[in-house]
């Protein structure tokens, strides 16, 4: 297919590459310089203006940082340039109400509109072992899969309603930052007793038997959150769009709320930028431990 993809970041780029690398006619866009030298021996067309990016391509993916750059990047261009017959794949992680509304514009416009936003980190993404949750009109979801497939190692499909897989996303992460927090709660307790973390996390990963519970377990229990995997900062914001949607449908969320208030403090003490799997390090601070 001919393709545009626009946001170039840690995620974007290597998702990139991997379209390439199937083949596809590339152009790129992303608001400030990157280098593509990634794209290796597929060098794609980069485009100076989002509107010129977007004309003539066939489907038109996005991968940018939040609602707002989802909104500016729709308006300032891409919806304008869209060509009737192409499909907007929108793929980043933005809120229902932002799910929702760019929806509505591209249904004004009689474009088409899938949401396929993806779980894994920027290393899972340049070995294209995304897992991607799709929704939209079913005939462009269809239409759209072998892209993702490029780019993934599975697909869950939620639907006609584009928003249903941004939500899909909100309360998985939610689900991933609870574990983070119960993790964090259980090695404190282990550190205080005298038991050694790792000797923990190997009897609960024989328990669980989760690949995320193991990876996860093996950083907290050796306090390596630095890594700069999926920033604190990225993690608080996915749980404030969640609480937002629990209450829009008047769903209470108490362990949302604590995940969101562990992240509230790692930011407040300045440590933003570090692996979201702080949490665990706050819930061992809590407990008095340095």
């Amino acid at each position: 297919m001919k393709l545009t993809f626009v946001g170039l970041g840690a995620m974007g780029l290597p998702m990139a590459v991997n379209l390439a690398r199937a083949g596809h006619e590339m152009t790129v866009f992303n608001r400030s310089p990157r280098p593509l030298d990634a794209f290796a021996d597929r060098p794609p067309r980069l485009a100076a203006d989002l509107r010129a990016a977007v004309e003539g391509a066939e489907a038109v993916l996005t991968m940018v940082a939040d609602d707002n750059a989802l909104e500016a990047v729709v308006r300032g261009g891409l919806l304008d340039g869209l060509d009737a017959g192409a499909v907007h794949v929108a793929m980043s992680t933005v809120s229902v109400a932002t799910a929702r509304r760019m929806a509505a514009l591209h249904a004004e416009r009689d474009r088409a509109y899938v949401a396929a936003p993806v779980f894994g980190r920027p290393d899972a993404a340049a070995a294209a072992k995304l897992w991607i949750v799709l929704a939209g009109e079913a005939e462009q979801r269809a239409r759209v899969r072998p892209l993702l497939e490029a780019m993934g190692r599975g697909i869950s499909e939620f639907g006609d309603e584009p928003w249903r897989a941004n939500l899909v996303k909100l309360g998985n992460n939610f689900v991933l930052a609870a574990m983070l927090e119960t993790l964090g709660e259980a090695v404190a307790l282990m550190r205080k007793a005298g038991i050694p973390p790792q000797d923990f996390i190997d009897a609960a990963n024989r328990l669980f038997q989760s690949p995320v519970y193991a990876n996860y377990g093996r950083m907290i229990a050796e306090r390596r959150d630095g890594a700069e995997l999926f920033k604190a900062s990225l993690g608080l914001k996915d749980l404030r769009l969640l609480l937002a949607a629990a209450d829009t449908l008047a769903v209470p969320m108490p362990l949302a709320g604590l995940a969101h208030d562990g992240l509230l403090t790692a930011i407040a003490l300045g440590r933003g930028d570090a692996d979201w799997s702080v949490l665990a390090r706050v819930a061992q601070e809590r407990a008095g431990l340095a």
